[in-house]
């Protein structure tokens, strides 16, 4: 199947070469269309995971990024399984702590340096009790060995559920974050006992662990339904964020952290759940539509991008269905709520789950299907989005279907994990009352072309570097990233960001200015990103800048922004510096910089968090010597 998208992909670009414009675009629908259908129609190979064992499922599936032919799977109550060929063979074991024992709800997730870790609920002996805690073991060998593990959130008599982690893999941090429910009586129907959302952290790779903190500001009851709070799944931002949601008796409800998990933002409720997230299924012994939450930290045009996938029966009792909800500014406004899977039956699509491939932004979601069986034979399904979660494309991965039967408890979540293209569904099937975990793996094959550099150049003037540069024709391209190396100096720093023109077939032109900081050599180069994250460098070009600084004050960057910019000035002597903010009326509304400053190349941040969408002015004064700029805070 991959060959065969390969050898069309590769008749289409032969064709492009010489055809109109007019008919590239309706030869690149059509290609689009027959890559989509050939998806339907393929036949995926799948592979039992399981060896033995007795009813594994709530299965959980992670990728190691520092080998991703290494990867790691956990399923009820204590197994395990990995691979080291890309899950094409699995070797099955038990885990074990002595400390705690392993009693369920494994969520496996590997950090930027292969380090896995597994964590899941306990039943700790005596003086412990059934899930007093939720308990992560480390493994260094990709699960070969494990440490007995370090226990979160004990608070006796109470109960810790439902746990899933996340990892922060910008600028190497590789801290580890996780959330769960806590019960103050699990099962209780008592108006006195109620669930509350907790959360934790830990930046020395799982040694220790931050006190529990409260997410939810809203309780929920005991009972595990409806009205209980549950399904927390942390993720992290570009820049370290922390995001989180939940479900409950306000519907999906949203929180963030901008310092690491010390303290959350105000809840937010995004969506309700029509009926709620606790529903019935055929054949199946309990069903939940729990939240997903994920973010893009991808270098495509859907960076920052943050997701809430989740399943109810707004459509009828007899049709559940997939959804998603998308923010596009830091989870402060939330765009429309969209159905993923594109049947137009009265069927049955439950158990969804949500993961992002990082190298390209593409989404994927496993979700159970009857869309296209009776009674209540179900087949598993994948979606993707590669347009940020507009459009979906739904195709079936399970090779045959299967009959659930009530009688056995299936799980409450199946799993998907995505990394460079490779891409990793995980379900249970339970033929009758006999459980098994499978995967299918695939690769993602969407169409990728180049973009042409045919110039790049630079020139100075009025003290100021001029990069530009011009593209023959481009596919796909979300933009460039423009770096520089200062002389003795190994390291290239990243000082702006052109947006590309997506799809062009005729010639297009860019430019930048720069401000060195200082005089001397500098070597420039552009980094061309492509909208699925690959990308390319340009060839590296010299300029010797040896201009003396006059006052000056620069335009800001980025502009617009949301929500903080960079305001940078130069002095060509020590002054009395006066930098302030006002509104387009003229009113001030901060100071930024009111002291005495050296010679130079200064830097100052403006947030405008606190801010409304608007034009502002900045001006400073230093001497004789006065300037005004306009920015644009857009939110």
């Amino acid at each position: 199947m991959v060959l065969l998208k390969l050898i069309l992909i590769n008749i289409v670009v032969a064709i492009m070469l010489v055809i109109t414009m007019k008919n590239k675009i309706i030869t690149l629908l059509i290609i689009l269309f027959l890559l989509m259908s050939l998806e339907l129609e393929a036949q995926y190979q799948n592979i039992k995971v399981n060896t033995s064992g007795i009813d594994p499922e709530e299965v959980s599936i992670a990728v190691n990024p520092a080998n991703p032919g290494n990867l790691a799977v956990g399923a009820n109550i204590s197994y395990f399984y990995f691979s080291t060929n890309a899950g094409l063979t699995w070797t099955q074991k038990n885990l074990t702590s002595s400390l705690f024992s392993v009693w369920g709800d494994p969520c496996l997730i590997y950090d930027g340096i292969g380090n896995l870790f597994y964590s899941h609920l306990s039943n700790t002996p005596s003086p412990g009790y059934w899930i007093d805690r939720i308990v992560v073991q480390k493994s260094s060998d990709n699960g070969v060995t494990f440490n007995q593990g370090v226990g979160i959130g004990f608070n006796n008599p109470k109960e810790q559920d439902k746990e899933w982690l996340a990892v922060d893999l910008q600028n190497n941090r590789n801290y580890i974050y996780t959330s769960w429910t806590e019960f103050d009586n699990y099962g209780s129907t008592a108006s006195t006992d109620s669930s509350r959302i907790l959360f934790s952290g830990s930046t020395d790779h799982g040694a220790t662990w931050t006190n529990p903190l409260r997410l939810s500001e809203k309780g929920g009851d005991c009972v595990d339904a409806d009205n209980t709070v549950e399904g927390a799944v942390p993720t992290v931002g570009p820049n370290g964020e922390i995001y989180d949601s939940w479900a409950g008796p306000l519907g999906i409800v949203f929180t963030k952290s901008t310092n690491g998990g010390v303290s959350f933002e105000p809840n937010q409720v995004v969506t309700s759940i029509p009926d709620g997230w606790d529903f019935s299924v055929p054949g199946i012994y309990r069903c939940n539509g729990l939240p997903i939450t994920a973010c893009d930290t991808s270098y495509t045009f859907t960076r920052g991008n943050i997701y809430i996938c989740w399943g109810d029966q707004r459509n009828g009792a007899d049709n559940s269905d997939v959804f998603l909800i998308k923010s596009t500014d830091d989870g402060n406004t939330w765009g429309q709520v969209k159905k993923v899977n594109n049947d137009n039956t009265t069927r049955h699509q439950f158990f969804p789950w949500m993961t992002i491939d990082q190298t390209t932004g593409h989404l994927f979601f496993i979700f159970y299907d009857r869309r296209s069986t009776t009674g209540n034979a179900t087949d598993v399904y994948v979606a993707e989005s590669i347009d940020g979660g507009e459009t979906f494309n739904n195709f079936k991965i399970s090779q045959t279907s299967f009959t659930p039967q009530s009688g056995t408890f299936f799980g409450d979540y199946s799993n998907i994990a995505a990394f460079n293209r490779k891409v990793y569904p995980t379900w249970m099937r339970l033929d009758g009352n006999t459980l098994s975990v499978w995967t299918a793996p695939f690769t993602d094959t969407a169409l990728v072309l180049p973009v042409e550099l045919s110039q790049f150049s630079s020139s100075i003037n009025n003290k100021k570097v001029e990069l530009s540069w011009e593209t023959a024709t481009e596919v796909n391209n979300y933009g460039f990233e423009l770096e520089r190396k200062f002389e003795g100096n190994s390291d290239w720093i990243i000082f702006g960001f052109v947006k590309g023109s997506g799809n062009s077939y005729s010639p297009k032109s860019y430019s930048f200015t720069d401000s060195p900081l200082q005089i001397g050599t500098y070597k420039y180069r552009l980094k061309q990103i492509n909208l699925d994250g690959h990308f390319k460098y340009s060839n590296e070009i010299e300029v010797v800048y040896n201009n003396v600084f006059n006052f000056s004050l620069n335009q800001n960057y980025p502009n617009p922004f949301n929500p903080s910019t960079i305001i940078s000035y130069q002095l060509s002597a020590e002054g009395f510096v006066l930098l302030k903010v006002y509104d387009v009326l003229g009113k001030e509304i901060t100071t930024l910089v009111n002291e005495i400053k050296q010679s130079g190349v200064h830097e100052i941040n403006f947030d405008a968090s606190e801010y409304s969408t608007g034009i502002y002015l900045y001006r400073m004064t230093v001497n004789n010597f006065t300037q005004i700029r306009k920015m644009i805070v857009l939110k």
